[in-house]
């Protein structure tokens, strides 16, 4: 990219600068917009394909969900040049492929004593001679002669539609349609069309057709079940239900869908439901091409819906190519009422009511008590409100009952996955039994490899084993099927592995994506890379707009400090006389450097048996306490392995 002013329509692209304007007034974009449409107009024309694009911009050794930031980057791109994507004047896009910068460029390149070269267009294939980077030193970009002021020519793509117009004009329409194989048409009906392999896939959610809206959580309860069906399936990755929810009611191109999700099929349907009968409709289609492979009808009795689900699964195996899938069930027939009432537990459990799930679990047990899965799920919703502790006699009734239900689920159906993930998940936070903990997630991953949820389990008993190097392994795992709802995930591998320039490159680069999620743990980071503003600044974002601001104004008034005192200040306000979560007050106090008041909330932490403590040896605000007696009394009786 030449240093210098690049021109085109009513813009200028000042590269030196790293602005973009549009006469007098500089427009905003971002960093990684601004480096696309660096790339794109550097091109000259050329097709720079997604996977140039995710190398150039972000690397090829940063995991992340590239395919969503490139939309979003092309986007602000358009909405800053004012670009309608179905008439470009700038960035078109070549479908299935990338993108190209299709406007006229002129260059005025820059010059040692600040004088302007004379305008020259730069055309399409006209690919000027570039100074070697050797002579112009590491950290600035290549420069381009300027070639001689000529008549700007028409790109090739515009001679390509004027040859097209005569010949249409003339009669040719058939010759253009089959010369040029406009939309494969040629391809189509003269070769023979093998089935693509599908090694990827995502069941979009289905669509609730019944006339009672009401029947949402039945929808999604289906699709919920049909995706750990597939992904029992070793040999084919299935999407989590958490990445593909967001899809739910919004109708977009499925090409565009699987390259964010970076799936090469998509499962598609709807579910109606009347009386005692269902209803469902499928389709499987190779997003690449945007073909059709199959599709089929399925009406049955609500008595015979795990066996629908069983053999729906088995035949999308079978169509993708891949050998079929266990059964569902393990030969217990679960009636429809109990089913129900289980299918509604999940939809308000996943919707965060556990008061609500909790009944409707019960419910499905009362109805049917001989129900595994319900018996998980109940404990789950026990757990659930307990990870981050609790006063102590609600703390130990509702872990009791939660280590109850579990044991049961397993004890009814030992080869339930999800019985297992719940019951590792007790032995790693409550019980903290670490080794019993390793041995149920790995047989909850053996009986459903394709589990995003069982690999997060795995990563969190991998980081408290401090295997550091299988935990990064496991955390890109989980990513890979769920790569939506735990964007952080890398980037806490990375920290508590005290890879802190990993760490921040990783999150840095998921917040251009999905900043929500990104700014605790980029705080973290932050921090312990003596990046305190950088810190303060990333955890503000943490708050509501009052609080952000408030706690921005304390820093302004008292820098580091300020903000770290305000934020304890807040904390305790907002909890009055309820709960305090210890871990989170000794995290603060360390930063404050209040070392005693940080061990005294660690033994608090420690008394309530607060299921966070797990973590305690990966945790590096606490890394200044790892000689302290008080707080190797703490590691010894959790039974923590040794720091490395």
């Amino acid at each position: 990219m030449p240093i210098g002013l690049v021109k085109f329509g009513e813009f200028e692209l000042d590269v030196g600068r790293y602005e973009l304007r549009r006469g007098d007034r500089v427009l905003k974009l971002e960093k990684i917009p601004m480096e696309l449409l660096l790339l794109l107009v550097e091109s000259d024309g050329q097709l720079v394909t997604r996977e140039q694009i995710a190398g150039q911009i972000w690397g090829k050794d940063v995991f992340l969900d590239t395919e969503h930031g490139i939309n979003t980057a092309i986007r602000k791109i358009r909405q800053a040049l004012g670009d309608d994507p179905e008439n470009p004047r700038f960035v078109q896009t070549v479908t299935g492929k990338g993108y190209r910068f299709i406007a006229i460029t002129s260059t005025i390149p820059a010059k040692g004593n600040g004088s302007a070269a004379t305008t020259a267009p730069v055309s399409a294939g006209e690919r000027p001679e570039v100074t070697p980077s050797s002579e112009l030193g590491s950290d600035t970009r290549l420069v381009a002669p300027v070639a001689p002021a000529t008549t700007a020519k028409p790109r090739a793509g515009q001679v390509a539609r004027l040859a097209g117009l005569a010949l249409i004009a003339c009669g040719g329409i058939a010759a253009v349609v089959f010369g040029l194989n406009v939309r494969g048409v040629r391809t189509r009906l003269f070769t023979s069309s093998p089935r693509q392999p599908i090694h990827s896939l995502a069941v979009l959610p289905l669509e609730n057709l019944s006339a009672d809206p009401e029947q949402e959580y039945f929808a999604d309860g289906m699709t919920d079940e049909l995706i750990t069906m597939l992904a029992k399936n070793s040999e084919l990755r299935v999407v989590s239900r958490t990445s593909v929810m967001q899809y739910k009611k919004v109708h977009r191109p499925l090409a565009e869908v699987a390259r964010e999700l970076g799936v090469d099929g998509i499962l598609e349907g709807s579910v109606e439901r009347s009386g005692n009968r269902v209803h469902i409709n499928t389709q499987l289609i190779y997003a690449p091409q945007d073909r059709h492979l199959w599709a089929e009808s399925y009406d049955r009795d609500l008595n015979d819906l795990a066996l629908l689900q069983t053999e729906l699964a088995q035949t999308v195996a079978r169509q993708v190519g891949f050998s079929t899938t266990a059964g569902a069930t393990t030969g217990r027939h679960v009636s429809p009422e109990a089913h129900d009432a289980y299918l509604l537990g999940r939809y308000y459990f996943i919707g965060g009511q556990n008061e609500k799930a909790r009944e409707s679990f019960q419910k499905a047990i009362r109805l049917q008590p001989d129900y595994a899965a319900a018996h998980a799920a109940l404990a789950d919703s026990y757990f659930a409100e307990l990870v981050f502790g609790a006063p102590k006699q609600e703390f130990h009734e509702a872990m009791a009952k939660g280590e109850q239900s579990a044991r049961q689920a397993l004890a009814l159906d030992d080869s339930d996955a999800h019985a297992h993930l719940t019951m590792a998940a007790f032995n790693l936070l409550f019980a903290w039994d670490f080794k019993a903990a390793e041995r149920e997630v790995e047989r909850s991953i053996e009986l459903n490899p394709g589990d995003s949820e069982a690999r997060y389990m795995h990563y969190n008993v991998l980081i408290v084993l401090q295997r550091m190097r299988d935990a990064v392994d496991e955390a890109r795992k989980s990513m890979e099927l769920d790569p939506r709802s735990r964007p952080f995930l890398l980037g806490d591998a990375l920290l508590r592995d005290r890879q802190y320039d990993a760490a921040i490159s990783e999150l840095r680069a998921r917040a251009e994506v999905m900043p929500d999620l990104i700014h605790d743990v980029l705080a973290t980071a932050y921090w312990q890379k003596g990046l305190l503003a950088e810190s303060v600044h990333e955890e503000a974002l943490e708050y509501v707009p009052e609080s952000r601001a408030a706690m921005e104004g304390a820093f302004r008034k008292g820098g580091v400090r300020g903000a770290l005192e305000w934020e304890v200040a807040h904390w305790k306000k907002v909890l009055g006389g309820n709960y305090t979560f210890p871990m989170r007050f000794a995290q603060m106090s360390a930063r404050l450097g209040d070392r005693q008041e940080a061990l005294r909330y660690l033994e608090q932490a420690y008394e309530e048996h607060v299921p966070t403590m797990v973590f305690l040896q990966t945790e590096p605000d606490f890394d200044f306490a790892h000689s302290d007696p008080r707080y190797q009394a703490i590691v010894k009786k959790m039974g923590l392995p040794p720091a490395p």
